[in-house]
């Protein structure tokens, strides 16, 4: 379970989130409403524990009965998917998602996982490719691999679907859905597009706590 309590974000004296508190259990996606501006971002940094300096933040995230707000961002167990692919492109793709994979994967078994992963996406025989030569839809299939491969505890959806092709962005939306549903995780997904909420699944708006 993935529990925010009573979390206020705030920035130069100014909340910017006021007493934020809700529960995702594994297995479930909950999506976040919420216009540009509206503290989407500021949330996901404060919980992976990357918030800026210039933000204060009161409040406690706990993961799996761990209270996490107080560790490391590398202790926390929260894996992130920005809207941008964000892969080093100086990295084959194979290399791409073998930095993801935790080093007690060892040996053959590295690359034997990523290759069964692209097999998965449907992106076999990728693993030497040049990330510059992948589509839009290609590099965000492998970003969200490698958030998969690192195995998180929980995972957390910055607007993936924003910057794809209109014709993409529904085969995608099915397919990350359904491979996150297999991971049995806690997964927040914020956008400000309806159509990103998965079926029957719960929805909040951070207007509620503005």
């Amino acid at each position: 379970m993935l529990i925010v309590k009573n979390t206020t974000l705030t920035l130069h004296d100014t909340p910017l989130l006021r007493n934020v508190d809700f529960s995702v259990a594994p297995g479930e996606i909950l999506t976040l409403m919420g216009a540009s501006g509206s503290g989407k971002s500021t949330l996901f940094a404060w919980m992976a524990g990357a918030l800026p300096a210039v933000f204060q933040a009161q409040g406690e995230l706990w993961l799996s009965d761990r209270r996490r707000d107080t560790l490391p961002t590398q202790a926390r167990e929260i894996g992130i998917l920005f809207q941008d692919a964000l892969l080093f492109d100086h990295f084959s793709v194979g290399q791409n998602l073998l930095l993801a994979l935790p080093a007690t994967v060892k040996g053959s078994q590295r690359k034997a996982r990523v290759e069964a992963a692209l097999e998965q996406a449907e992106l076999a025989g990728f693993y030497h490719r040049d990330p510059a030569t992948l589509s839009g839809g290609q590099r965000a299939r492998v970003s969200l691999l490698r958030a998969m491969l690192a195995q998180p505890a929980a995972l957390l959806l910055d607007e993936p679907f924003s910057r794809l092709d209109v014709s993409l962005r529904e085969s995608f939306r099915q397919w990350v859905f359904a491979e996150l549903t297999r991971l049995a995780i806690p997964v927040v997904l914020v956008t400000h597009d309806v159509a990103d909420i998965p079926l029957n699944g719960r929805c909040m708006s951070l207007e509620n706590w503005q």
